[in-house]
């Protein structure tokens, strides 16, 4: 549901002169502390300098610091009256924190958060770029996720957020390098944060401003900066803030969003999947217009982009525009799987906007060539999710299966594509196969069933590799078990015969030379 980013590290000294001076006076740590502590701001100065200094990549020098007591005389500094004194105080704080736990839980315990809180409030590039790395270190921590998102989240969003996201619906984005560095670090923290549990999940929803700024971000450096570290971090905060959205959000909106209760629905229904209208299944399911929603507002606005239609085309244009960073258009198809995934109702509206509206299916027939496992397993687990809720599963099928069976392996043994993109694949072909017998023609002509048979007889006992054995032998039942009749039509009308296969009991169509129609 979240990854952790790397922790950044704040490597100049800054003022040449100070660094210099540093070496003059030869200082060691007890006695830069010990300047810490002086009322005189330019000694206060070189005295967290050379913290800052002497702490980058030096773990000793880090443990030093706080043996002496440092942290604590840092954290008072953070909202001196002097400027240099905080730049300098909270450069040195990020360098202590880096990598070093017991430094993290330190200044926390000396009350930091808020002081460092207090300090965002100055309008200083450097100041800020400090604050907001350190913040970004800290939240790399999953025990330390929580208390720092119930402490930050407002200031970070009212202060970082929406000044530099670009969300005031204007159409490019202008950050100066350092505002660029900051919204980095920020969103960095965010990613983090937005990855470690429910409850942050919820209050980062709830948090005034804060959805709206990413999506304002992306959909203003989609044109110019697509590649743009800043906005990965921003559609991976969007994708974790849609694990489980729809178990998590509030009941009034999943109301709303699931319709009509049976009751209340009296207007027409039409075939969902392979359901008949008089089927259970689709009596609660109303038809679909995609061109007006009434579940949603016209704009959204909040934790409502989440879930809205119009989030679909944001990530369908990422996906477009990306084109060098994978992990983008990863956390946007992760996203996108998020939203379509599971039995709900709107589940379905919005694998129907991919489809229907967005016609999604082949920027991600593209994006199956791709050497990352990790977004291959995205782009198969949200095909997986649409072909369940397609409406015309033969479409889908033409379009899809061949390019799927090309990316299974031969047998269950080989390493690559992981179990996972296997398991994904063979749910998609269940999902088709189970309501059309273009499907199933098209499996078996790509000469799928063989490719699902070595998988099926896989002898590796590796969990995973078990699941996906399972998988594909569940999509050799559902072969079985297809209907023979309408294959038989099936076959008739379109000039193939069908036999079944001595070995493996699945039933194989042949092309006739009179050609595939």
């Amino acid at each position: 549901s979240g990854t952790d980013m790397t922790e950044s590290l704040y490597k100049t000294c800054g003022n040449k002169d100070i660094c210099t001076n540093i070496h003059i006076t030869g200082l060691d740590m007890p006695s830069a502390v010990q300047n810490l502590r002086d009322p005189d701001p330019n000694v206060q100065v070189i005295g967290a300098a050379y913290i800052q200094h002497e702490c980058y990549n030096d773990a000793d020098a880090k443990n030093e610091v706080r043996r002496c007591k440092g942290i604590t005389e840092l954290v008072k500094l953070f909202n001196s009256e002097s400027q240099e004194v905080q730049r300098y105080a909270t450069g040195a704080t990020r360098n202590l924190i880096f990598e070093n736990m017991d430094n993290k839980v330190a200044l926390i315990e000396e009350g930091g958060i808020p002081q460092l809180v207090e300090a965002l409030k100055e309008p200083d590039d450097e100041l800020q770029k400090n604050i907001t790395g350190i913040f970004w270190n800290l939240s790399s921590k999953d025990t330390l996720k929580e208390k720092l998102a119930k402490e930050t989240l407002p200031e970070l969003t009212e202060r970082i957020l929406i000044p530099l996201s670009g969300s005031d619906d204007s159409d490019s984005l202008h950050q100066s390098p350092s505002e660029a560095d900051i919204f980095y670090n920020t969103t960095g923290c965010l990613r983090n944060l937005s990855s470690v549990n429910e409850k942050t999940r919820q209050q980062m929803r709830e948090t005034r401003g804060l959805v709206d700024s990413l999506v304002g971000y992306i959909r203003a450096s989609l044109d110019e900066r697509p590649e743009d570290k800043g906005v990965e971090n921003a559609v991976c905060v969007l994708r974790n803030l849609s694990y489980q959205l729809y178990n998590e959000i509030p009941p009034s909106a999943l109301t709303r969003l699931e319709g009509p209760t049976r009751a209340q629905d009296t207007g027409k229904v039409e075939a969902i999947g392979c359901f008949t209208p008089k089927s259970r299944k689709a009596k609660n399911t109303k038809k679909l217009n995609l061109s007006t929603f009434t579940e949603v507002s016209r704009v959204p606005k909040g934790m409502e982009w989440l879930w809205h239609p119009q989030i679909v085309s944001l990530y369908n244009r990422v996906l477009h525009k990306c084109e060098i960073n994978s992990t983008t258009r990863e956390a946007a198809a992760g996203a996108l799987q998020n939203i379509t995934a599971g039995d709900k109702r709107w589940a379905a509206v919005l694998s129907q906007v991919a489809l229907e509206q967005e016609h999604m299916q082949p920027v991600l027939m593209d994006l199956l060539r791709t050497n990352s496992d990790l977004e291959l397993r995205s782009i198969t687990g949200l095909l997986r999710n649409l072909s369940r809720h397609a409406r015309d599963k033969s479409d889908m099928a033409t379009k899809v299966v061949n390019n799927l069976l090309t990316k299974l392996p031969e047998d269950g043994n080989q390493k690559e594509p992981s179990s996972e993109v296997v398991i994904n694949i063979c749910g998609i072909l269940n999902n088709l196969v189970t309501c059309s017998s273009v499907a199933a023609r098209d499996i078996t002509f790509f000469d799928g069933l063989n490719k699902l048979v070595g998988i099926k007889n896989s002898h590796d006992n590796s969990t995973s590799k078990i699941r996906a054995s399972k998988a594909a032998s569940t999509q050799h039942r559902k072969h079985d078990k297809f209907n023979l009749t309408m294959m038989y039509l099936h076959c008739m009308h379109h000039n193939f015969t069908f036999t079944v296969h001595p070995s493996s009991q699945i039933i194989f169509y042949h092309l006739n030379t009179m050609g595939f129609t």
